[in-house]
């Protein structure tokens, strides 16, 4: 059964690539962006992960994401199918969930424009999958601005751009704009078998023709090359048809963790930089007794004190490390300390304490020497271990829920 709901088409439809205006998304990875209004969690569940962090309990956020990967295991996929109208991409959603273009719960195809709003199809091929087979670009004089924020295109966890007589440049903006979105996308060029009845060239010839275009025209406008898809919707067990699906299938359940990974990952490190401003402000008010440092000029102990206001001191990390069933808790308590042990300069910070404020400081102004009497220079230098710490905790977290959250192979 399909489900629809209006997107109406807007005007002005000409804009060069890269026109559209770079929107607000919080990113954890090349391939991940993670929406501000993601529901992937409770807010109960939001509030309990933001307060183990705060207390420097990440063994709790493990256990927290542990109980959830079940549930996001069954959380809807959303898939997008887009391109020129008149590519095909309503054929293409049929031919992608094996039935015909005369049953009853197909997409309607046609030589005029018939996809006029989003329409969502299910299949149980891809169960717990939503297709959305969207209204076709370049119809009218919309612009491309205008068509990617009323397509609403953040909402989705895959785009597959389809394709048929040409690349066209409408399909390089959807790609390029895919790619700012920071959004996994698929090219599906469609139509295969009326190229192959015409051609001269040798189906293998054309095949790698068509393919080499098609990066070729991403390339030049910056986009690195996603998985291509060649296929004939009339001969959906042919081509690269059986690939696109096994792909799907494998890149289904890692969105589903994925999404849950990086909107997990969000949170945390918000609560952590939260947790930084906090501190700095004691620093600025010579107060670092208050969260347990009685030496404050010592770099050593702000270093010792910041690891366990974090929860990234080994007694801490011993217990995530239980927590997480490891069967050796040493090594993995080795494993992550070692993330702790480089910043940006190849400095350590037990180097630093060991050396003292004056070595430390001379990154910074190599005329500055003699500074433990300078109340601004001990707060630099504080500041400096506590940003190095938050940088390291906020890497041991990463590395903590990836091997939390099992993603599929």
């Amino acid at each position: 059964m399909s489900t629809s709901k209006v997107a109406p088409l807007l005007t002005n439809m000409e804009e060069a690539v890269g026109s559209v205006e770079d929107k607000e998304y919080t990113c954890f990875s090349d391939a991940i962006a993670i929406q501000k209004n993601s529901s992937i969690l409770s807010v109960e569940v939001v509030k309990n992960i933001e307060t183990a962090v705060n207390e420097g309990k990440l063994g709790e956020v493990v256990s927290i994401v542990k109980d959830i990967s079940q549930e996001v295991s069954r959380s809807t996929v959303k898939i997008a199918v887009t391109g020129d109208s008149g590519n095909g991409m309503s054929s293409f959603i049929n031919a992608l969930r094996l039935i015909g273009h005369e049953e009853e719960d197909s997409a309607p195809t046609g030589v005029v424009r018939t996809t006029q709003k989003p329409a969502c199809y299910s299949s149980s091929r891809f169960p717990n999958v939503d297709l959305w087979d969207l209204p076709g670009t370049g119809v009218t004089a919309q612009s491309m601005e205008n068509y990617l924020e009323e397509m609403d295109f953040e909402k989705y966890d895959l785009i597959i751009i389809i394709a048929s007589e040409q690349f066209s440049s409408n399909h390089v903006k959807l790609a390029k704009a895919m790619q700012r979105m920071k959004k996994r996308f698929y090219v599906v060029w469609t139509k295969l078998d009326r190229h192959l009845g015409t051609s001269a060239h040798s189906e293998p010839q054309l095949l790698r023709s068509i393919q080499e275009s098609i990066q070729e025209n991403l390339q030049k406008e910056g986009v690195k090359v996603p998985p291509i898809f060649l296929v004939s919707s009339f001969k959906p067990s042919l081509h690269d048809f059986p690939k696109l699906r096994d792909t799907l299938k494998k890149d289904i359940p890692s969105m589903r963790y994925y999404g849950l990974l990086g909107t997990v990952i969000q949170i945390c490190e918000k609560t952590i930089n939260e947790i930084v401003e906090t501190i700095n402000k004691s620093i600025d008010e010579d107060n670092l007794k208050s969260i347990g440092n009685s030496n404050p000029d010592n770099l050593g102990e702000c270093q010792k004190v910041f690891q366990e206001r974090l929860g990234v001191d080994d007694r801490s990390l011993h217990q995530v490390a239980l927590i997480m069933n490891q069967p050796d808790v040493d090594s993995m308590i080795a494993k992550l300390s070692q993330v702790t042990q480089r910043d940006q300069d190849g400095w350590t910070l037990p180097q630093l304490s060991r050396s003292g404020i004056k070595r430390f400081y001379t990154r910074f102004n190599d005329n500055i020497s003699g500074c433990f009497d300078s109340r601004r220079h001990r707060h630099m230098s504080q500041k400096d271990v506590l940003d190095e710490v938050a940088k390291q905790t906020k890497k041991i977290l990463r590395e903590i829920l990836k091997q939390s959250i099992i993603l599929p192979q």
